[in-house]
């Protein structure tokens, strides 16, 4: 295996490695995840023969933009194409889950996976049996850009989910709301039925601490929003009174929406979620606000942070193309050069020259 990004970084780029002898190396190493990868396939049953890889990536590393499930789903699609194994996609992703949280050890969701192997714009159930919902999404325009700041994104992700599962112990141990409230939930964020607890579980918060409860807050509140989005994305015409009842009514009469344009209602959720990340769940920086303003003063209907935070890129809804790559320029003359505008794609496949 030989990387070409680490080859022009300076660093160490080639792995080799046997099939019949499969070990992770740590510390790290690149050449993991497509051992991982591989390990994960064959514990599946099927059989690998040899070969020889060369990966070449744009997805920038640790800017929260899926760049370790791209690389997954990416080796499992040409293992599958290589070897003959005709993985579906739901296969590819869960290969690709389990390589990087049962094998790696990565306390990472489902969602990176599906969203590279299944492409487009997909509702992921983050419960057995994983149903995925394929939305069409063909007027949405993107525009992403890299803050360039990286440092402190790997560890946030864990600690989040950590002061998550903690709230819940607390409120099934030592709140124990009634039993219509205690059915739905978990001592695990996945395992919590979070759409049957957004209007009834905040009464019960008033008792824990305030950090954990507004780690329960951000949980509530952003699904909640989100739900209000898919039904958007679905075809529902947008109303004042389901966004008042999606974002509640102070920041609704903070914002002036008009409700016959669908585009910048999900732009205003956008903005929405991005305060949630930022006031409740406490992962955004000063560059990452002085990146959204310049997006936002550009003329993006939308901004929000994309992955774990405190570092990475935002993600920013445009009206089209044009205009989306005009808010491309005004980023960089604030010197944020690392940007693309996107539109939803289908996810991996094999193409030939």
């Amino acid at each position: 295996v030989a990387s070409l990004n680490l080859k022009e970084m300076g660093e160490d780029y080639r792995d080799e490695f046997s099939l019949d002898d499969l070990r992770l190396v740590g510390g790290g190493w690149f050449g993991d995840y497509v051992r991982a990868v591989m390990k994960s396939i064959m514990d599946q049953g099927h059989h690998l023969d040899g070969m020889d890889i060369v990966i070449w990536s744009e997805v920038p590393v640790g800017a929260g933009l899926s760049s370790s499930a791209s690389l997954e789903i990416s080796i499992a699609k040409l293992a599958s194409e290589l070897c003959g194994l005709s993985l579906d996609r739901r296969s590819l992703a869960e290969i690709g889950y389990r390589a990087e949280h049962d094998i790696m050890g990565i306390p990472c969701g489902r969602l990176d996976q599906y969203a590279s192997a299944f492409g487009g714009v997909i509702v992921l159930e983050t419960r057995p049996p994983f149903r995925v919902e394929e939305l069409e999404a063909g007027d949405l325009t993107f525009v992403i850009t890299d803050s360039g700041e990286h440092r402190r994104i790997i560890s946030v992700h864990p600690i989040r989910q950590n002061e998550i599962n903690e709230a819940l112990r607390i409120l099934i141990e030592e709140v124990k709301p009634p039993q219509e409230i205690m059915q739905h939930l978990a001592h695990n964020y996945y395992e919590t039925r979070w759409e049957h607890l957004v209007d009834s579980l905040e009464p019960y918060l008033e008792t824990i601490q305030k950090r954990l409860a507004d780690r329960i807050r951000f949980t509530l509140r952003m699904h909640k929003s989100t739900l209000y989005a898919i039904e958007l994305l679905r075809g529902a015409r947008p109303s004042r009174e389901g966004f008042i009842k999606a974002v509640g009514e102070d920041f609704a009469r903070e914002h002036m929406i008009d409700f016959s344009d669908r585009l910048q209602v999900i732009g205003a959720i956008m903005n929405y979620q991005h305060i949630l990340l930022r006031d409740l769940y406490e992962v955004s920086t000063p560059r990452l606000e002085d990146l959204r303003d310049t997006l936002l003063e550009a003329g993006a209907l939308g901004a929000k942070i994309s992955g774990a935070g405190m570092g990475g890129a935002i993600i920013a809804l445009a009206r089209d193309i044009e205009s989306g790559e005009a808010i491309k320029r005004a980023c960089a003359k604030k010197g944020y050069t690392s940007a693309w505008v996107s539109t939803p794609d289908e996810g991996a496949r094999r193409e030939t020259p």
